[in-house]
C-alpha cells in the first residue's frame, strides 16, 4: 500500500514495477545488475482515485503520461534498487499529491485608471526620449 493521504492510498497491485538496466557510471555492475525501476500507474482506470483528482490529474500535460493515461515515472538515481523503488513510489506520491489541491479561481480585474494613466505617461517618455536620437540638427 503507498499512501498518499489519511484517507487515499494507492493498494500495490494498480503499480507496475519493472526492473531494467541502469545507465550511467556503476562500473562493472551497470552491466550486470537491473538497478533502475521503471514504474508504471494507470491514472485513467484507477478505482482508488476520486474522480476531480483523476481528472486534475489527466488534465495535467505532463510528458510522462501517455495517451492511455498511464504515468510512467523511471528512476535511475541511485545505484540499489531499493532506493530507486522508494524514489520512484515518492515521485509518483508527489504526483498525485499535486492533483489533490483545487486551483483557487481566477478572478478578472480590470487595470485602475491612474494604472493606464501611468502606462501612457512612461509609453510618452519612452518615445520622446526615442526621437530625440533620430534628430541630425545638432551639427
Amino acid at each position: 500500500m503507498l499512501e498518499i493521504t489519511p484517507d487515499l492510498s494507492l493498494p500495490d497491485d494498480e503499480l507496475i514495477e519493472r526492473f531494467v538496466r541502469s545507465s550511467g557510471p556503476g562500473g562493472q555492475n551497470v552491466n550486470k545488475v537491473a538497478t533502475a525501476v521503471e514504474l508504471r500507474f494507470d491514472v485513467a482506470c484507477s478505482p482508488s482515485l476520486p474522480e476531480p483528482v483523476r481528472a486534475r490529474l489527466l488534465a495535467k500535460r505532463d510528458r510522462r503520461l501517455t495517451e492511455d493515461g498511464v504515468l510512467v515515472l523511471s528512476a535511475q538515481r541511485f545505484r540499489t534498487q531499493d532506493r530507486n523503488r522508494e524514489d520512484a513510489r515518492d515521485r509518483l506520491k508527489a504526483f498525485v499529491e499535486s492533483g489533490l489541491h483545487v486551483p483557487k479561481p481566477r478572478i478578472a480585474t480590470r487595470p485602475s485608471r491612474a494604472s493606464k494613466q501611468r502606462r501612457l505617461d512612461e509609453k510618452r517618455g519612452r518615445s520622446t526620449i526615442k526621437q530625440g536620437r533620430t534628430r541630425r540638427d545638432w551639427d
